[in-house]
């Protein structure tokens, strides 16, 4: 019987290079990539306009941006495996189709109640899309120098939906109203329904084994009640409830490992979890990720609701960043041929942790300059260690197994963004609550608005007289940016635990051969 490494070597031996139709497959691979990403940074943007409209609890608020990667990140190895066994492409399809419709339901939501449920039911599809991107590359391109240009491509795309979201949701936004950002499904998805069939070819584990129900309710199980816990424990603090349900999700957890090591055709290869590579790859993913989303959730609020730009201006404003975290990640390919990755990535997150660092010692809090300066360190940082990680969690298995080991690296990558906005985001909303002193005047309901959110304290501050309201911004303004401060050290703190877990994990893994 052939180990894992023996696997990984035969499959990089036996690769061969890909002509036009594999590029061109790529091409279309990359459209549910890009409306994942932007629908990430639009929703971003998106928020101020929907608190405005919805009037979201500061609960609520962190529920509409986190349902879809909670429910995503539940389902994200399930639906990898099931690609595994049914076709990467059929569920590409299904993903897609169902995405789509949903989108568009949530577009006309009359509540937060009922954005927050299309979020989620969104989640579900989202769970058949970006495993089987990825998956789809590993099937594809099979010849290692390839695959590393298409990993970069794939993560770079990531970066470029990042970036046209702030331009084109600043143009719906200022044209439309707030559910515009979601109707941009429809128009993405339909040129992927027409084209996978014909240009992406069909793949799937030769020898999957029996679907087992239990290990995907363990799988689920696991997964919603810790992510669950940690929201709870950033927006109410530790209590009850978040333990019993982060004890609840480690216990069944545990049943899950112990299912997927004694079943003779695993759901999840747990051997791939004894490889450095692997697991360095996978954590260096985590906390690239809650960096990122973490920052966004600040310097989105902060440029609109404080400095006062439109969402078009304040899209703008980042774009320099994201073009730069697209230039890294390709530019990274060369680099990572010739060097470590244990050197390359701690050399890129160094750069994003002094982006966090100059965010947490800025005093000017009109000025954009700094913001701007920080977020170009923190992309070429992330730009350049997601696109070497990636590509290391995929060289790290075997071909038949790409679709599990692709929902792993997304269940790391959404499993980040529900901890960049419930921790991170989390911890700003406590301190903003806890920080801002509310001037007298103030009528009780403008108040309550005013400490739950900072959109609630614009809001609120609009219909005041104009001495009473700008009282009220300039203490919620004193009180947000006090919190960022805060917030970006422990966002540098991140960043710099990557970066030491990179140099111990990732030794030798510029070589799938070395790391044994």
């Amino acid at each position: 019987m052939m180990t894992l490494t023996d696997e990984l070597r035969v499959a990089d031996a036996a690769g061969k290079k890909q002509g036009w139709r594999g590029w061109a497959a790529l091409v279309v691979l990359m459209l549910p990539v890009l409306l994942v990403s932007v629908d990430n940074t639009v929703l971003s943007f998106a928020l101020p306009a929907i608190a405005r409209d919805l009037a979201p609890s500061s609960a609520e608020q962190l529920w509409i941006i986190d349902a879809y990667p909670l429910v995503l990140a539940g389902l994200l190895v399930t639906m990898g495996s099931l690609g595994d066994r049914f076709g990467r492409r059929r569920m590409l399809l299904i993903g897609a189709t169902g995405f789509a419709a949903v989108s568009a339901l949530a577009a006309f939501a009359p509540t937060a109640g009922l954005l927050i449920a299309a979020r989620a039911a969104m989640g579900v599809f989202g769970a058949m899309l970006m495993p089987s991107t990825l998956s789809l590359l590993r099937s594809i391109f099979t010849d290692r120098d390839q695959r590393r240009l298409a990993i970069a491509v794939w993560a770079s795309m990531f970066s470029a939906g990042a970036a046209l979201g702030p331009i084109v949701g600043g143009i719906l936004l200022e044209q439309f109203t707030w559910g515009s950002v979601f109707l941009m499904a429809v128009p993405v998805l339909v040129p992927l329904l027409v084209l996978a069939p014909i240009l992406v070819p069909e793949s799937r584990d030769p020898r999957p084994g029996a679907i087992d129900p239990v290990s995907i309710v363990l799988s689920m199980a696991a997964m919603v009640p810790v992510v669950y816990a940690i929201k709870e424990a950033a927006v109410h603090g530790f209590g009850v409830l978040p333990v019993v349900l982060a004890v609840v999700g480690l216990c069944f957890g545990w049943l899950f490992v112990r299912r997927q090591l004694r079943a003779r055709t695993p759901m999840l290869d747990m051997r791939l979890f004894r490889r450095g590579t692997f697991s360095g790859a996978l954590l260096v993913n985590l906390l690239s990720v809650v960096s990122l989303v973490g920052f966004l959730y600040f310097v989105t609020q902060h440029l609109q609701l404080i400095i006062g730009m439109p969402p078009l201006e304040a899209g703008l404003a980042l774009v320099p960043g994201l073009a730069l975290m697209i230039v890294a990640g390709l530019c990274v390919v060369p680099i990572s041929r010739r060097v470590s990755a244990r050197i390359v990535v701690p050399a890129a997150l160094s750069l994003s942790a002094t982006g966090y660092i100059l965010i947490a010692l800025s005093t000017d809090a009109s000025s954009v300059g700094p913001l701007i300066a920080a977020f170009a360190l923190l992309g070429v940082g992330i730009g350049a260690a997601e696109t070497v990680s990636n590509e290391l969690v995929l060289a790290s298995a075997p071909p038949a197994k790409a679709g599990a080991a692709s929902a792993v690296s997304e269940t790391a990558y959404e499993l980040g963004a529900v901890l960049g906005t419930a921790v991170l985001g989390g911890i700003l909303t406590a301190l903003y609550r806890g920080g801002i002193q509310i001037p007298s005047g103030v009528p009780n309901g403008a108040a309550d608005a005013a400490r739950e959110t900072l959109a609630g304290a614009v809001t609120a501050a609009e219909q005041l007289p104009a001495d009473i309201g700008m009282a009220l911004t300039d203490a919620a303004a004193h009180a947000f940016d006090a919190g960022v401060g805060v917030t970006s050290l422990i966002g540098a703190g991140l960043v710099v635990c990557a970066g030491v877990i990179a140099a111990t994990t990732l030794k030798g893994s510029h070589s799938p051969q070395t790391d044994h």
